[in-house]
């Protein structure tokens, strides 16, 4: 009898602790909703507008990361730059380095969640390590694949090849948003009763620092001993494994920002590794391209062709990483010296944040739109005295 007891005992705890981490994670997706559709309330005209002006490939890139890293939402962004393709406003070859621009932008989520640990020096860190590495794969990605796009048009020229290998022309009107896990319309309901976006702001961001705390208290509680263990052998057991729960879970809850964000927490209070953590981001990476593969096939083949370039871009960088255990090892070892440095100087995370994500691409858009300003008027001027039409 005392054994059942026992065991009945053991099993109220277990499903205690799981109502525990359910309930948290539950608010946690939910504070990081609500910093979505806080910051989506200022993009409005302004991400369409900025979306068009797009008129080469490097200015293509820098609005992809501006407008993503307003919104939050490479998905949103990849539906807005499709329907402008189909509208002849953009074309693939313009459209691919947006895309590129919209796969560092949504990185942006798990660095402000690593802002979260700023009071604990040692887990601000760990935190750190976890956001940024997610920034440095994107832009190293970036580096390696944009240059190739550019001058000889790889990943358009290949996806629209495949696209027309696999899928021929077909053509159906359709369309499908991404939907939020665990959302149930209540974040949008929040922001009708605000209606206030620098409050709603300020609102998202003291939710989600709490929601932090709350994650990181259950994950102290629960995630210990042999917990740990099991956590590690189950998920994080070796970098295939890894990798491969990165794409399930991705897929699953359609948001690489969701999924890596949630491993910022369990590095930073060392219940993951670094190391073993890299090979999850990797596939969630190329998870979240696989719905919106799945829901271009129900539309036009320039949104196919889009999707396909996307899945390119992800699938090459993890060919790239997930062969070479040489090249995982340097990104982690570069990142941590990083991460030390901004742990020495708490106040360079924030500086980070606003330089990569906001200041340097606005900075880099308004130049080129004065040069081309100044440039139009001599084209004019040129034009007029050889007699010519100007295109």
């Amino acid at each position: 009898m005392e054994e059942l007891g026992t065991d009945r005992n053991k099993q109220l705890s277990v499903a205690r602790a799981l109502v525990r981490i359910i309930l948290t994670l539950a608010f946690f997706l939910f504070c990081i909703r609500l910093m979505v559709t806080s910051l989506g309330g200022f993009a409005g005209s302004f991400q369409e507008n900025i979306l068009s002006s797009s008129l080469d490939p490097f200015i293509g890139l820098f609005i992809g990361l501006l407008v993503t890293a307003i919104i939050q939402s490479s998905s949103t962004t990849s539906t807005m730059v499709v329907a402008l393709v189909a509208t002849g406003t953009l074309t693939i070859e313009e459209a691919i380095p947006v895309i590129m621009g919209a796969n560092i932008g949504t990185t942006l989520t798990s660095t402000i969640v690593a802002l979260g640990f700023i009071s604990d020096k040692v887990a601000f860190r760990k935190a750190v390590s976890a956001g940024v590495i997610h920034d440095f794969y994107n832009i190293i990605l970036v580096i390696i694949l944009f240059p190739l796009e550019y001058y000889y048009g790889l990943l358009s020229g290949v996806s629209i090849k495949l696209q027309e290998l696999i899928f021929g022309a077909k053509s159906v009107s359709a369309g499908q948003d991404m939907k939020w896990f665990l959302d149930f319309g209540i974040t949008n309901s929040m922001a009708d009763l605000i209606q206030n976006n620098v409050v709603l702001i300020l609102l998202s961001f003291v939710l989600l620092f709490v929601s932090i705390k709350m994650l990181t208290s259950v994950i102290q509680k629960t995630v210990i001993g042999d917990s740990k263990n099991r956590l590690r052998k189950f998920v994080f057991q070796n970098p295939g494994k890894s990798f491969g729960w990165g794409v399930l879970i991705t897929s699953a809850i359609q948001s690489s920002s969701v999924s890596t964000s949630l491993l910022v927490p369990l590095v930073a209070t060392k219940k993951v590794r670094l190391v073993n953590a890299l090979p999850f981001i990797i596939g969630a990476n190329l998870g979240t391209t696989l719905t919106a593969l799945i829901a271009a096939s129900f539309s036009s083949e320039t949104a196919m062709s889009i999707a396909i370039a996307h899945l390119l871009f992800n699938l090459s960088g993890a060919i790239l990483f997930m062969l070479s255990s040489a090249l995982r090892q340097s990104l982690v070892n570069f990142t941590k010296r990083f991460s030390t440095i901004i742990s020495g100087k708490r106040v360079m995370g924030l500086a980070y944040v606003i330089i990569t994500f906001f200041l340097l691409p606005f900075i880099l858009i308004s130049i080129h739109k004065a040069v081309i300003g100044k440039k139009a008027p001599e084209k004019q001027e040129i034009a007029i005295k050889t007699n010519k039409t100007i295109p």
